[in-house]
């Protein structure tokens, strides 16, 4: 018996009798690349049954009892989201098969995760970059008792209530070929957004700008037994293009709030916020807070936490200001930070500060716990807290910048 019969009967089991199915796939030679919205691990089966692809997928796939086999046997193209030269390699090996006939279809799912069918969320760039025709197709599960969407439940779970189902419904629709344009200066960007549109409108969906890393937040606050884990997610295509900052690095802000014992409508309060940060109340940290709590209601949520921890990050100075509050700390230029040397350099910050509340900062800055803060320490800690670049303030206004590439210290604090 042939791979195809074997998906063919893989799909019946699961109570999917007959399938309807509306348009039809354009041929290969006009279009050279399927995009679909992903719902279920149903998909990759009914697509190799149905136009025998080359398929892109995330390595972590290959690990999926079955799903796994199935997308070896579809020539996959594997991609590490996390990997810049992965993902770049990914795009040329799509544009390479794409480009030449001999190779089948290349089938993406440009979502990169899977939802319950009710949203289109943003796509990543990979099938649009090549910039050749593309055939979106739509794929839905109607259903009355049982959501057939893969999210937050086992595939096992899954399989088994698929199986115990007298009968499944799936409908598949072969949307128009979306060409690229004639004008040069559409960008990836703009052709997946035209071809996201077209799927919504069918679907009758709603588009939004989550992405891959809201499921990450999500899994992560699921992880750490937060009540309404859903509620850390905000949307992070937009976030992404706004503060060019990654999915690691805000689960990375996720978990710092997190351990600022958010209540349950993940709120958190001013002094669990300064317990964190090692800091006292004074008016820095009042302003810090402010700066984060832009309704003024005496908290902030992980969004307002993210939106100014990123910024403060990615603006243009931070890093020199980074970079030269180290140096103000260590005058002697050892390359170390004793624990007096951090004192000396925050305390115009913050005047009032005790032995142990000194003591307190000063771990927080020495990650491994040697007793002194070497330059990586002192980096590493303002990348997981750039907020705290503000305890230095007043010893950068007052250092002569223009030793230091004239760099404006207003810009970066």
């Amino acid at each position: 018996m042939g791979f195809l019969s074997v998906c063919y009967l893989a799909v019946l089991p699961c109570s999917y009798h007959w399938i309807r199915r509306k348009g039809k796939p354009a041929p290969r030679q006009i279009a050279p690349i399927v995009v679909s919205n992903h719902i279920s691990y149903i998909e990759p089966i009914f697509f190799f049954y149905e136009l025998f692809p080359t398929i892109v997928a995330s390595e972590s796939h290959d690990s999926i009892p079955f799903v796994g086999t199935i997308i070896r046997a579809m020539q996959v193209i594997y991609v590490d989201r996390f990997s810049q030269s992965s993902r770049k390699n990914a795009v040329s090996e799509i544009k390479r098969k794409a480009s030449c006939d001999r190779f089948p279809r290349v089938l993406l799912f440009p979502e990169g995760t899977t939802t319950n069918g009710k949203f289109l969320i943003s796509f990543q760039l990979g099938a649009f970059i090549p910039a050749y025709p593309i055939q979106p197709v739509i794929v839905r599960y109607p259903h009355v008792h049982f959501d057939q969407s893969w999210g937050d439940v086992s595939l096992g779970k899954l399989m088994f209530r698929m199986f115990t189902q007298f009968h499944n419904f799936m409908e598949v629709e072969y949307l128009p070929v979306v060409f690229p344009s004639d004008n040069q200066k559409e960008n990836a960007l703009r052709f997946a957004e035209r071809t996201s549109h077209a799927m919504a409108s069918a679907l009758n969906a709603v588009q939004t700008s989550h992405a891959y890393g809201d499921l990450m937040l999500l899994m992560k606050a699921s992880e750490l037994k937060e009540e309404n884990a859903s509620s850390y997610m905000v949307e992070m295509a937009r976030v992404g293009s706004i503060f060019h900052i990654s999915s690691l690095e805000a689960v990375n802000f996720l978990e710092k709030f997190l351990s600022m014992n958010p209540d349950p409508s993940g709120c958190v309060k001013l002094l669990d916020f300064l317990s964190v940060l090692r800091l006292k109340t004074c008016p820095l940290s009042d302003e810090i807070f402010g700066f984060i709590d832009v309704d003024k209601n005496g908290s902030i949520t992980f969004k307002q936490f993210l939106y100014a921890s990123a910024h403060v990050m990615k603006l243009p100075l931070f890093w020199q200001a980074c970079e030269l509050a180290f140096a103000e700390c260590d005058p002697d230029g050892n390359g170390f930070i004793s624990e007096n040397q951090l004192e000396v350099t925050i305390r115009p910050a913050i005047p009032d500060l005790n032995k142990y509340e000194i003591d307190s900062l000063f771990r927080l800055f020495d990650s491994d716990g040697d007793g002194r803060v070497s330059r990586d320490d002192f980096i590493c800690c303002l990348r997981k807290n750039p907020l705290l670049i503000a305890i230095f303030s007043p010893t950068l206004l007052h250092t002569d910048l223009s030793e230091a590439r004239n760099r404006m210290p207003g810009d970066v604090i």
